[in-house]
């Protein structure tokens, strides 16, 4: 299991990969170290607008999430009964995810990482953890959005 320093270290890394890159596409780049839970940085073109973005990055193989922040999902004894998409707050909010060891980087919206967890993630009885609602979202899985950085630069347009 990660420490608290690792997995700081981790997002900082994640977060500064970014906005260099962000940085070698002409945009500027601002972190905020973690506290502000919707979005890690603002970014901006010379023209002075902005946008939010949200870094995940991982060392390990898969990105961590619990199903409940996307999916709408109904407990029946100890069997989880999945009743379709939530209503997200930003779902057009740009994520980048990184994969550190070798400096992968996946862009696309929110609403995206939605339809990828609804895809998979499935409902019944989980044989741990009944009421656990884990679930991980893998590279090859957002293989279509590796180095989409279009996205951002189009997101100014």
């Amino acid at each position: 299991m990660a420490t608290g320093s690792s997995t700081q270290l981790t997002r900082q890394i994640g977060e500064h990969l970014v906005a260099a890159k962000l940085g070698r596409l002409g945009l500027f780049a601002t972190p905020f170290a973690g506290n502000v839970p919707e979005f890690d940085l603002v970014v901006a073109n010379a023209s002075g607008q902005s946008l939010l973005i949200q870094v995940k990055a991982i060392n390990g193989p898969s990105w961590q999430f619990n199903a409940s922040t996307f999916l709408n999902i109904e407990m029946v004894g100890n069997e989880q009964i999945v009743k379709g998409k939530k209503k997200l707050k930003n779902p057009n909010l740009i994520c980048i995810f990184v994969l550190l060891r070798d400096d992968e980087f996946y862009v696309f919206r929110a609403k995206d990482l939605q339809t990828e967890i609804a895809k998979t993630y499935k409902g019944g009885v989980r044989p741990k953890n009944p009421q656990s609602m884990h679930c991980a979202v893998w590279p090859k899985q957002l293989s279509k959005h590796r180095d989409n950085w279009p996205l951002v630069l189009e997101s100014f347009a």
